[in-house]
């Protein structure tokens, strides 16, 4: 028997599964292979590889309603939303130049699978929210669909959104419908210089609470900064605010921001293109995605603690960063060692979070708990569903928590 299974159905999918389950061997699930290196490191003998289940097999435009088959790149279905001016509000973000890859190669299966999301993710959700329906196979081998393609359509558990997530621990899905969104028509970037992380902080929070409608804010310490394309002079830190909307609107709130935020010093304004391109990188984690194999963390936390966090961290160890989501989301790079317990006691001290070891090479991946350990009662929820939809164990086991 091969060791890469390439179906081109969805019977495929599951004649693959149930040989699985007959030899009570593992699969390891796979798109184009861009969110590979993510998760704990396994060690399997077969491959199910999705990557042949591609097409877009339904888009209504004036529905806001899109069905995909999950190997389908994520860039082929943004191409194909942007002829009608619409996207996905969730903005989801592409790892693979952070892990080394190449960009545009992740699927919409894997955007499901990996909960993706982006800078607007603190006004529009993630891919969870914007979820419509799946049809996918799960580890019993057995073929199941959940919600439609309205958002209405959901009755009892909605399975779909517990597949968000899961990566592929739970189920392979082989076809998604998403909720899309017109494109705002225009959009800015409020740009705040030189503050420091406390008044950074201060800053968005005002701006968050505002009536400006505020669909990104971001904060980029000095040095960091400097390795976006665009960038403030002499690598100032750089607080960010993004607007969008139709132009009036626009104007009219970047005007009413800037008079709210007057005492924190001098703003100016990133236009349209040059407003998208950063926060495309923002998204993207450009300032790490740098070919270098130093450790990178995503901090989920308290937005209001950020900044105490990472000064925290800096008494003790090395590292750059910065933040997204009002602070919410802390992208940390390492310049030494992973310290998993110094960055989870850290996370504690503060008020609690999730911490997830992004990039790391595989004996590390191996070694340390990638993913934020569970409660107790949590965990035990986890095996429990884990039992229920894979009870032999055979889709992706351990790729978030060993043993599971």
């Amino acid at each position: 028997m091969s060791d890469k299974f390439v179906p081109h159905n969805n019977q495929q999918v599951v004649d693959a599964v149930l040989w699985a389950v007959g030899e009570e061997t593992p699969l390891e699930i796979i798109g184009q292979g861009s969110k590979q290196a993510l998760g704990r490191s396994m060690q399997v003998a077969h491959t199910l590889d999705l990557s042949r289940l591609t097409g877009i097999t339904l888009y209504e435009p004036e529905e806001l309603v899109i069905s995909a088959r999950a190997g389908t790149p994520i860039a082929e279905i943004e191409a194909e939303l942007e002829k009608n001016s619409q996207e996905f509000q969730f903005e989801p973000m592409d790892y693979g130049p952070l892990l080394g890859g190449e960009p545009d190669k992740g699927t919409i299966g894997g955007v499901l699978a990996t909960n993706l999301s982006g800078p607007r993710r603190i006004k529009s959700g993630s891919a969870r929210d914007h979820i419509l329906g799946i049809n996918a196979v799960s580890g019993r081998g057995e073929a199941f669909k959940s919600g439609g393609r309205v958002m209405k359509n959901v009755t009892g558990y909605d399975l779909s959104k517990g597949m968000a997530g899961s990566w592929g621990t739970l189920a392979a899905i082989t076809d998604v419908s998403f909720k899309v969104l017109p494109k705002a028509p225009d959009e800015i970037t409020v740009v705040l210089e030189g503050l420091l992380d406390e008044d950074a902080s201060t800053v968005m929070a005002i701006a968050m609470g505002s009536s400006a409608e505020v669909s990104g804010a971001a904060y980029l310490p000095e040095g960091v900064s400097a390795r976006f394309t665009i960038q403030p002079a002499n690598g100032a830190a750089a607080t960010l605010l993004r607007l969008e909307g139709i132009a009036q609107s626009v104007e009219y709130r970047s005007k009413a921001l800037q008079k709210l935020l007057k005492a924190f010093g001098k703003s100016s304004v990133l236009e349209r293109n040059q407003s998208r391109n950063l926060w495309r990188e923002i998204r993207d984690v450009h300032p790490f995605a740098n070919g270098a194999d130093r450790p990178v963390w995503r901090l989920s936390v308290i937005p209001s603690e950020a900044h105490k966090i990472l000064l925290a961290l800096r008494m003790q160890t090395s590292v750059d960063a910065y933040y997204d989501w009002q602070g919410g989301l802390i992208w940390l790079e390492m310049q030494g060692e992973v310290e998993a317990e110094l960055v989870r006691f850290t996370i504690n001290a503060y008020g609690g979070g999730h911490a997830t070891l992004v990039r790391a090479d595989n004996e590390t991946r191996a070694t340390v708990p990638v993913f934020q350990p569970q409660e107790p009662a949590l965990a035990a929820l986890s095996k429990r569903l884990k039992e229920s939809f894979d009870p032999k164990g055979i889709l992706n086991p351990g790729r978030m928590v060993e043993g599971i």
